[in-house]
């Protein structure tokens, strides 16, 4: 390290310093010193270049998901700081670590009306956990510092740091330059509960009679899945999920129910949550979708909250007690206090368990062995089942696929395998953060399941799978329709339906002019054998296949099935 250093120089060796292996972004004007740096500098990481910013937040939200580490996106000022914005709204509220890095007009021009002026300031405040438009080079340091301490401690975020043009070229300390390497995954500086809190929950659940554990993704962003593996298998205790919880069991795990709730639940597993006389949330919000808009647990049902947030404890529901600490901590101490107490009570939850999930799926099977045409959604998903490796990596868009994987699948692995953007289900999504979940983990088999709504809004991505030669299999569910909508304007408008149909597209061909091995599917005899010569393939491939609408068909999505 020289001693002359500038502002994008510091940048650059401070992302290095923070164990950055990869950045996800698009170039402009004002990131020229940044690409400068980028270039000429000797750094070690990867920096993706993507066709559009809303695709970098995206990949960077993968790549957290899947690593366990801050993913990293950039973009240029203007139009590329409010491209960017919905991949930190939805990192945020999903609570995975992203830092996007927007940089911006000189600090010399502001309130001079120069091209690409917005307050990032302002506009990036309400959206991430950590904010700051950084106005002097020697600040560059430690804001990276604070932006990386923000997103991995506590419930983990988003951070934004706004690099404007000038300060990227005035002088830097290198003596400056160091980061915590506690913050280089997260979650950092994990706390326990507190005095007692573990011993409460233990003495609620054991005076329970049918208690009924239900858990969201803080389980899986903490890593708690062998502590609560040994806590629901010590009392027997039935574990269901909101669609963000999947993989806090494996879905062959005895006491795994499943998903619970409006989307992605059905009636064997709801049934579980309106019998429970004692709910244990564990890293979830106990939101609208898990209960069906507060449903069930029912009013008087006694609660137990896990959370690593204190503000969602009590939030929703009157709370018996609430266990404030990092999820896998937590769950320790829980079964700490079983192992000094000696064998407790057993509730019977695999059985329970078991005879749910097996009335359920008989009656998938049902419809996932149709002949029907168009293809029967369950088909497809009965197929991936048969078809992919225990470790695949599953990246889904929230419409059409969503509910199916989430009822239907069966993970055979406890952790992150399973991806998709609940917090504010914008699609495009899975098409491009299936790129940063590759990056994050190549040796996995990467999936990303879309609708063909879903596919037109970041189709251009595929160049950048195409250039990086990455092997991530494309399905597009085609049903000619925004089909999430369609189907809720057959249940709630009286099938009234308006501004929902579009043409019906070739996506095999528009995938194949961008140089990815691709089929479309119309026979569902041709299903196994397509998309298993398109998982086995070395490169990047897409199976358009057509699917019956939403609005048709028997999705597990509570409001359609009224």
């Amino acid at each position: 390290m020289t001693n002359q250093m500038n502002g994008a120089e510091a940048l650059v060796k401070m992302l290095e310093a923070q164990g950055v292996r990869h950045v996800f972004g698009l170039c402009g004007d004002t990131s020229l010193p940044f690409y400068d740096a980028m270039r000429g500098m000797d750094h070690g990481m990867t920096h993706v270049l993507t066709r559009d910013e809303r695709s970098a937040a995206y990949m960077a939200d993968g790549y957290a998901r899947v690593t366990g580490r801050p993913g990293v996106c950039e973009g240029p000022s203007g139009g590329g700081a409010t491209y960017i914005l919905p991949g930190l709204i939805e990192a945020s509220e999903s609570s995975y670590a992203v830092l996007a890095i927007t940089s911006d007009i000189s600090v010399g021009t502001y309130g001079k009306y120069p091209l690409t002026e917005v307050d990032q300031d302002a506009l990036m405040r309400p959206l991430t956990k950590w904010n700051t438009v950084i106005k002097q080079a020697a600040h560059i340091p430690r804001m990276v510092r604070g932006a990386f301490r923000a997103m991995t401690t506590g419930r983990p975020g988003a951070a934004h740091l706004g690099l404007p043009y000038d300060i990227q070229y005035d002088p830097v300390d290198p003596a400056d330059i160091w980061a915590d390497t506690a913050t280089h995954v997260f979650p950092a500086y994990r706390q326990g509960s507190g005095p007692g809190a573990a011993e409460a929950a233990v003495d609620a659940i054991l005076s329970a009679k049918r208690p009924l554990i239900v858990c969201g993704g803080g389980v899986v962003i903490s890593g708690a899945w062998e502590e609560l593996a040994r806590l629901a298998e010590r009392l027997d205790i039935a574990v269901a999920t909101s669609i963000s919880g999947q993989g806090s069991l494996a879905d062959s795990h005895p006491n795994c129910l499943g998903v619970v709730g409006s989307n992605g639940g059905t009636d064997e597993t709801w049934e579980a949550m309106e019998e429970a006389d004692l709910v244990i949330f564990m890293g979830i919000r106990a939101g609208s979708t898990t209960t069906a808009r507060w449903e069930a647990p029912k009013p008087g049902t006694r609660i137990v909250h896990f959370d690593s947030d204190p503000m969602v404890i009590g939030a929703n529901y009157p709370t018996e007690v609430g266990v404030v600490g990092d999820l896998r901590l937590s769950l320790a101490e829980v079964n700490a206090v079983l192992d000094r107490r000696g064998a407790g009570e057993v509730f019977g939850g695999a059985d329970s368990v078991a005879e749910r999930k097996a009335r359920k799926f008989d009656r998938f099977l049902e419809l996932a062995e149709s002949d029907e045409a168009p293809i029967r959604p369950e088909r497809v998903i009965a197929t991936l089942n048969r078809l992919l490796p225990p470790d695949a990596t599953i990246v889904s868009d929230p419409g059409t696929s969503c509910p199916y994987m989430s009822a239907y699948y069966q993970q055979e692995l406890p952790g992150r395998y399973f991806i998709t953007n609940r917090a504010h289900g914008a699609l495009g999504y899975s098409l491009s953060a299936s790129l940063g979940a590759w990056y994050g983990r190549p040796a996995s088999k990467t999936v990303a399941l879309m609708g063909d709504g879903s596919f037109g809004f970041t189709a251009g991505e595929l160049e950048t799978v195409t250039r990086h030669r990455a092997p991530i299999t494309f399905v597009v569910f085609s049903n000619a329709n925004f089909g999430w909508i369609k189907a809720s304007q057959m249940a709630d408008k009286g099938a009234r339906y308006y501004n929902v149909d579009f043409a019906r597209v070739d996506h095999a061909a528009v995938a194949a002019a961008y140089g990815v091995k691709s089929w479309r599917v119309e026979d569902p005899a041709q299903l196994d054998k397509v998309l298993a010569e398109a998982i086995a393939h070395d490169g990047p491939t897409l199976v358009d296949v057509v699917v019956q609408p939403l609005e048709e068909a028997a999705a597990p999505v509570r409001r359609w099935m009224g």
